[in-house]
């Protein structure tokens, strides 16, 4: 698409929608202008930060992507030595485009994840970081961090997150030509183990900035329900022992979620489907999930585009941000982003079918939002009182639906301490404890309310929220209907310590 072009389809009137179609490699400059407007990722910042707590310190929830391709998911020729590298063999957009794209659907953060091979890490740090360098001048609404779709040794990818920093660059190219299994030339089998993917964790808890690990589309590789395949529970407990502030979670909703529209897989899971979108180890009441926060742990997930090629153009995908989103609270800040992201202060959505999701739990005069924990002591009443407050979407989603919130499900499990097994998968104690349709909530402004005691709690326990636009009361195994019409959100857990 030329500049004429975009001049004309401004002139024109022409939709969003449809200038997605057109918006390929050649939508850059002028693509961030007025005609690609950003939608706002948050609402007024003055009205959100009215009823916050006093120390939220000016954050709001920001809407962003960590695992988005750009061209620099190429291929190698390995007829050479050194092997020659090949722009856009597998996702074939200019980081600068993706970042255009999710600044018009809404986003404020995102991060190109970039697939790793032999000698890759050079391509990093020579080609592909002087282009986001390029990109963050050419798109400052967005904050866009360094990072890589991390070989991870013996498992299926994982985002890789760098801080911002000065030294970033060189950050992600001492962990990618150290680690990443793919990394060696010629290849080397003694990289690709289970050992090896610890002592990358050991390794960078010990660096002064410390990176973020969250792994990629977790059950794709799983042959059956609750049979794992290339991601198995006790990679995700043993990661998380060791480094329990950088190895802290993995996709909930994967990307491809476009797949249907062209005849594939949701999710582009052909073995066993994902469930609502979402991937089995996080749409399952009692499954992996729960049972790693049984233990007490800080897992939070997220949802992503995993961005290759657009769907109008023969792809699986969605453009950042235009389907699914992952909201974090936070300020406009590298770091506090970061922040949020490690510590759990995140919830997520497809289709736009919310704009906003608070989730506190509060007894005894203390209260504790999504990713905090609330003590309680035994000695007085233990009622917890959950509030759920969220915003529909108002006006159109970028499928121009305009989605409603048909139930949202209350979902609480116990925590009993670390698993008899590494390998455990299920937690018992989890369950539903009430559903919530339209008429048990409140209007309160632009939000809705909804208000639950939890009845004498005398044992450690978290709560977690899930909604959906659809009838269903536990989310069926995806086949071939469209995305936009099977839409949820989930929030993280909020924590409750009986002492």
């Amino acid at each position: 698409m030329t500049d004429k072009d975009l001049e004309q389809a401004e002139q024109s009137g022409l939709s969003r929608r449809k200038l997605v179609k057109y918006a390929g490699v050649g939508a850059t400059l002028a693509a961030a202008g007025s005609v690609m407007g950003a939608t706002p990722a948050f609402a007024d910042e003055e009205e959100e930060r009215h009823g916050k707590p006093s120390n939220s310190g000016g954050r709001v929830w920001r809407a962003g992507d960590h695992h988005i391709h750009s061209e620099y998911s190429g291929e190698f020729d390995t007829s050479t030595n050194p092997p020659t590298f090949h722009k856009g063999a597998d996702a074939v957009y200019p980081i600068v485009t993706n970042a255009i794209m999710a600044k018009n659907f809404g986003l404020t953060w995102a991060m190109c994840t970039d697939h790793g091979g032999p000698t890759h890490s050079k391509v990093n740090l020579e080609q592909a970081y002087p282009d986001l360098l390029r990109s963050r001048k050419l798109v400052p609404e967005v904050l866009q961090f360094w990072g890589m779709e991390f070989d991870a040794p013996a498992m299926d990818h994982h985002t890789l997150m760098i801080p911002r920093h000065d030294d970033e660059a060189k950050m992600l190219y001492d962990l990618e030509s150290k680690f990443a299994k793919n990394n060696p030339f010629p290849a080397d089998p003694t990289w690709d183990t289970e050992a090896r993917m610890v002592e990358f964790l050991k390794y960078a808890k010990g660096l002064p900035h410390k990176p973020l690990v969250i792994a990629h589309h977790a059950a794709r590789s799983a042959p059956g329900w609750g049979v794992w395949g290339q991601d198995t529970p006790h990679e995700f407990r043993n990661g998380n022992n060791v480094a329990p502030d950088i190895y802290v979670g993995f996709e909930g909703a994967p990307g491809h979620q476009a797949g249907p529209l062209n005849g594939g897989d949701r999710g582009g899971y052909g073995n066993y489907p994902t469930h609502g979108g979402f991937d089995q180890m996080t749409a399952r009441v009692g499954g992996l999930w729960d049972s790693l926060l049984g233990e007490g742990r800080r897992w939070w997930i997220t949802a992503t585009s995993d961005s290759h090629v657009h769907w109008t153009r023969g792809g699986s995908d969605f453009w950042p941000g235009e389907y699914s989103k992952t909201y974090v609270l936070a300020r406009q800040d590298y770091a506090d982003i970061m922040e949020a992201l490690r510590n759990g202060r995140i919830w997520v959505t497809t289709g736009d079918l919310i704009t906003s999701l608070d989730v506190t739990a509060s007894s005894q005069g203390r209260e504790a939002a999504v990713g905090e924990t609330i003590t309680l002591s035994r000695r007085n009443r233990t009622d917890v009182d959950i509030e759920i407050r969220f915003r529909p979407l108002e006006g159109e989603n970028h499928n121009g639906d305009r989605p409603q919130v048909r139930r949202v499900d209350l979902i609480t499990g116990q925590i009993t301490g670390p698993a008899a097994s590494l390998d455990a998968d299920t937690n018992p104690t989890t369950k539903v404890v009430a559903r919530f349709g339209p008429r048990d909530w409140r209007r309160q402004g632009r939000d809705y309310v909804i208000t639950h005691t939890l009845r004498n709690v005398e044992t450690d326990m978290y709560a977690r929220i899930r909604g959906t636009s659809t009838d269903e009361a536990e989310p069926l195994a995806d086949g071939q209907e469209s995305p936009w019409d099977d839409l949820w959100f989930y929030s993280n857990p909020v924590f409750v310590r009986v002492r």
